[in-house]
C-alpha cells in the first residue's frame, strides 16, 4: 500500500502516513478495477496495519480537534470583549418518530481537552431514552457543536462562535466521494476550485455577526489577523510562523449576488491552514443562522446529509464500485469485525 502523500483525499487535514497510504492504496484499486473489469483485483491488508491506521485516524481527530479548540481559544481572546461561556449543543433524533430535539449543557474549559466533541454528544443522548407515546425509544446523533457565547456584544457584532467537527462515517463517506469525483458525478452546481477534490471541511469554527456588513467587516479582519508572542503563551501555543497568523487557501463568499445558493443559505465560507490543522471558517448573519439551526431541527426535514445520502445511493445504483467502496470503508473502520463487503471481480485477502 504505496502512492504518493499527496494523492490522498485526506492529506489537507492529517500528517498521518499510515492513514494517507491506505486511501492511496484504494484510489489505485479503484483505477485498476476501472482500468480492467473483467479482471480479478485483489485487495490485500494486513491486520496489524489496519490496526495501526485506525489508531493513526483516531490521533489525527483528536489532534486536529484540540487545535481547533486553540484557535477558537485564540479567536475569542481576539474579537469577543467580554467573558464567554462554553455550552455543548446536541441536536438528536428519536429512532422511532424521527422527531428531532435539542440538548444544551454548559461545559468548561478542561471537558474540551478530555473528551472528544462527539463523546460529548453520544454520551448525553445514551443516558436518555425517550418516549414515542407507545414506547421508551433511543435517539441517535445528527450534529452536536461546542458554542462559546459571549457575556456581552462586542465591536464585531459576534453573537456565537461555534466550532464543530464531522461524525467518522461523514468522513469516510466523503473520502469516497473524494475519490469517485462525487460532485462531478452528480452535475453539482458548485465551480469546483484547485482543492475540490480534497476532504477539508472535517473541521470547522462558525462567527455568527448581526447583519451582512458585519460579516464583511470580520472576514476582512480574519485575513489581517496576527497574534503576539504573548497571546499564543497564554494559550499554550507555541510561536511559529504557522501559528501566529491564519494561512487561507480557499475563500467562497455565498453572500455575492454571483454567489449565492438557491436555498437562500448565506456566509463567506473559507479553509485556511493553522498549526498544522486545515480548518473550514464560516462568517454568517444572525438571521441567516437562525433560519438554518430550524431548518436542521425541523421534525420532518429531510436535511442536507439526507439529500447527499440519497445522491449517494443513487449514483451507487449507478455506479456500483462506488457503492462496494461505500460499504469497503465502513467495514474497515466502523465495524472490521463483521464479514467484509463482497464484490464482483473485486476479493479481499487480510493477513496478520
Amino acid at each position: 500500500m504505496s502512492s504518493a502523500h499527496s494523492s490522498s483525499p485526506l492529506w489537507l487535514v492529517t500528517n498521518e502516513p499510515a492513514v494517507n497510504e491506505l486511501v492511496s492504496y484504494l484510489d489505485t484499486m479503484r483505477h485498476r478495477i476501472e482500468a480492467s473489469p473483467d479482471q480479478t483485483h485483489v485487495f490485500e491488508f494486513s491486520r496489524t496495519r489496519l490496526v495501526e491506521v485506525r489508531n493513526a485516524f483516531a490521533r489525527m481527530i483528536r489532534h486536529g480537534e484540540e487545535q481547533l479548540h486553540k484557535v477558537c481559544e485564540l479567536l475569542c481572546d481576539t474579537f469577543l470583549d467580554s467573558t464567554y461561556t462554553l455550552q455543548s449543543v446536541v441536536i438528536g433524533e428519536v429512532e422511532t418518530t424521527r422527531e428531532r430535539f435539542t440538548l444544551v449543557k454548559s461545559i468548561s474549559p478542561g471537558d474540551l481537552y478530555s473528551q472528544t466533541d462527539l463523546d460529548m454528544g453520544t454520551r448525553q443522548l445514551r443516558r436518555l431514552r425517550y418516549h414515542d407515546g407507545g414506547a421508551w425509544s433511543r435517539a441517535s446523533l445528527v450534529a452536536n457543536v461546542v458554542e462559546y457565547q459571549p457575556a456581552g456584544m462586542n465591536e464585531w457584532g459576534i453573537h456565537k462562535v461555534i466550532s464543530r467537527i464531522k461524525a467518522e462515517e461523514q468522513i469516510w463517506n466523503k473520502v469516497v466521494d473524494s475519490i469517485f469525483g462525487f460532485d462531478t458525478l452528480v452535475n453539482a452546481d458548485k465551480q469546483l476550485r484547485h482543492l475540490g477534490g480534497f476532504v477539508k471541511d472535517v473541521f470547522g469554527v462558525k462567527a455568527v455577526v448581526g447583519d451582512p456588513d458585519a460579516v464583511r467587516a470580520l472576514h476582512a479582519a480574519l485575513l489581517q489577523l496576527q497574534w503576539a508572542s504573548g497571546v499564543l503563551e497564554k494559550h499554550g501555543v507555541p510561536l511559529l510562523d504557522r501559528t501566529s497568523r491564519l494561512e487561507f487557501i480557499e475563500i467562497k463568499d455565498y453572500m455575492a449576488d454571483a454567489g449565492r445558493k438557491e436555498t437562500g443559505w448565506e456566509a463567506i465560507k473559507s479553509v485556511f491552514r493553522w498549526w498544522d490543522s486545515t480548518i473550514e471558517v464560516q462568517v454568517q448573519p444572525l438571521w441567516n443562522y437562525h433560519q438554518e439551526r430550524e431548518y436542521l431541527t425541523r421534525e420532518s426535514h429531510a436535511g442536507f446529509k439526507e439529500r447527499r445520502e440519497t445522491l449517494r445511493n443513487q449514483v451507487a445504483g449507478a455506479i456500483p464500485l462506488f457503492g462496494f467502496y461505500r460499504d469497503l470503508l465502513r467495514w474497515l473502520f466502523l465495524s472490521p469485525a463483521e464479514p467484509a463487503p463482497a464484490f464482483e471481480s473485486v476479493e479481499i485477502v487480510v493477513r496478520d
